[in-house]
């Protein structure tokens, strides 16, 4: 097997993102679309630290089933495409490459698309494109910005403050960070008494050559250093309630996000499993994975946008919102815990927050906001995909559903992969076909997708019999009976008396048209096989039973 059969092996079973399209293309495909596809998966790779993004024709994108595809269909006319998209594209870039494949005897073909260069968005026909998860859409000014910044010295936190002196950051501050530093470096921990603060922040790697940076004043320096930054430099929290109190918290941060962490109210819950007497007890709230979340805003905040890191606090949920996509990955890429981020939008200040310990360097924040969620039994985190250019993270603070909750109770070797899945059922979220194949093998989940549920196996395990019932229905054979018994008693019915008949009968997550459409198809079936009729005035009658 040759490399290139191994990345569309790889690339088939991999979901639609910014850097990966599938179309079927059997016969023709729009020039100006794969131009302006071109820019958009060029552009979103740079973005991503992606050396490449990938276009495939020949294949459905909803069920990855091999269609094939004749669109041009010869060396010439590939080579000839490569040459005209190059025409119309910024600084004549074109295709790394074309790969045609034979696939289940098909014709596959595999565009292989570089990145846009540094500092350099791609156009096609003057005009930039972008992706928002699977859509194509003009490329936004913060992508835009993101790629033209590139070209200069794009690390903000690292910058030199003029001016600025260790007199302009706060003393607590300073050993704060001391003692955060020694906790990292415990071996150094008799040294680190040694050291001026001159020499400490050198160390820490918050100054450069006893230069202030902007880093050290961001964590370290006094509220009314703040106009040194060039930046807001605030943290608002705000208790979602009638009367909207809230209040806004400055730097120095490395002490505002302890100070914050106390506004949130948090305090115990009690979970009964069952059969038993004494509760499970836990915290509405994780102060470590406050202070993770928060840490996180900080260290990967797009400061050029000049924004404000938000805290909300609902009555059971805690909402954190900074400025600046994911930089290396997805969210998604980190809950395992087994990928450590090559590239940080702000590398000075990240590596400055892990010497004082306000965060790890090495990818495992978010993974343990999950595991203190599934160990406190309580729904993931959430992060909301929604908004390309900000990332919202939502930490559930009560049990949404006390049967998924007591589920995690009873099942205590359930792995934090299923966890996750199974907070997306609980959620009503998709998940991929191949985690639904999964969990239907460990006979965790049943029904069809979309509309998936907890199983028998499960509900028996957490009182949920009568909410699985609910959300299966009845079977086929169930329904006939019903429809048999109300014929026998009542003669004759109609269509709509019918529908009274089986429609709270049927599954819960059915819609209006599904639920018209499944009894449409029963009534069908048992008027072929001749169990019921239709009489002259269309009302439904027994038929040669």
């Amino acid at each position: 097997m040759t490399d290139i059969n191994k990345i569309f092996d790889k690339l088939r079973y991999h979901p639609e993102n910014e850097v990966v399209e599938f179309k079927k293309a059997e016969n023709n495909f729009d020039f100006d679309d794969l131009g302006k596809y071109f820019s958009a998966l060029s552009n979103e790779a740079n973005l991503r630290y992606k050396d490449f993004a990938w276009l495939v024709f020949g294949v459905y994108d909803k069920t990855r089933e091999i269609i094939g595809t004749t669109y041009k269909n010869s060396d010439k006319s590939l080579q000839k495409l490569k040459h005209d998209i190059a025409q119309h594209i910024t600084d004549n870039n074109t295709f790394r490459d074309i790969h045609e494949l034979i696939v289940e005897g098909k014709r596959v073909l595999l565009f292989q698309i570089p990145a846009a260069p540094r500092g350099i968005p791609i156009a096609w026909q003057g005009h930039f494109y972008g992706r928002r998860g699977e859509s194509l859409v003009a490329l936004d000014m913060n992508k835009y910005d993101e790629i033209r910044r590139q070209t200069v010295d794009e690390d903000w936190s690292k910058q030199i403050v003029d001016g600025a002196t260790v007199a302009d950051l706060d003393k607590e501050a300073v050993e704060v960070a001391r003692k955060g530093f020694k906790e990292h470096y415990p071996k150094l921990k008799k040294e680190v008494d040694g050291w001026s603060d001159e020499v400490f922040l050198n160390k820490a790697k918050l100054t450069i050559d006893g230069k202030i940076t902007k880093a050290a004043i961001l964590l370290l320096g006094k509220p009314e250093s703040v106009h040194y930054l060039d930046y807001i430099g605030e943290i608002v929290w705000r208790l979602a309630t009638k009367d909207n109190v809230g209040q806004v918290f400055s730097i120095p941060f490395l002490l505002t996000t302890t100070e914050v962490m106390h506004r949130i109210r948090n305090y115990p819950f009690k979970i009964f499993p069952n059969n038993r007497l004494i509760p499970s007890e836990g915290m509405k709230y994780d102060n470590e994975s406050i202070l993770e979340a928060l840490h996180n805003c900080i260290a990967h905040q797009d400061y050029m946008r000049n924004a404000r890191i938000i805290v909300i606090e609902r009555e059971n949920e805690l909402e954190f919102q900074n400025c600046g996509r994911f930089f290396d990955g997805s969210y998604e890429d980190y809950i395992a815990g087994d990928r450590i981020p090559k590239h940080y939008r702000n590398p000075f200040l990240a590596q400055a927050m892990a010497n004082i310990k306000m965060i790890d360097t090495e990818g495992f924040g978010i993974h343990k906001m999950y595991v203190s969620q599934k160990e406190r039994f309580l729904p993931m985190p959430d992060y909301d995909k929604s908004d390309d250019s900000n990332v919202v993270l939502t930490i559930p603070g009560n049990v949404i559903d006390e049967n998924y909750s007591l589920l995690l109770i009873e099942n205590a070797d359930i792995d934090l992969t299923t966890a996750v899945l199974l907070d997306k059922v609980q959620k009503g979220k998709p998940i991929s076909d191949d985690a639904i194949k999964m969990l239907r093998k460990r006979k965790l989940i049943e029904g069809r997708k979309p509309h998936l549920y907890v199983s028998k196996r499960i509900a028996k395990a957490t009182n949920k019999e009568v909410e699985y019932t609910l959300r299966k229905g009845f079977d086929d054979a169930e329904c006939r009976e019903w429809i048999i018994k109300a014929l026998k008693d009542h003669t004759v019915l109609s269509r709509q008396q019918i529908n009274e008949l089986l429609w709270s009968k049927l599954p819960i997550d059915y819609t209006e048209e599904q639920k018209y459409n499944k009894v449409k198809n029963l009534l069908y079936s048992m008027r072929k096989k001749g169990v019921i009729k239709l009489d002259e005035d269309r009302h439904w009658r027994i038929g040669k039973i």
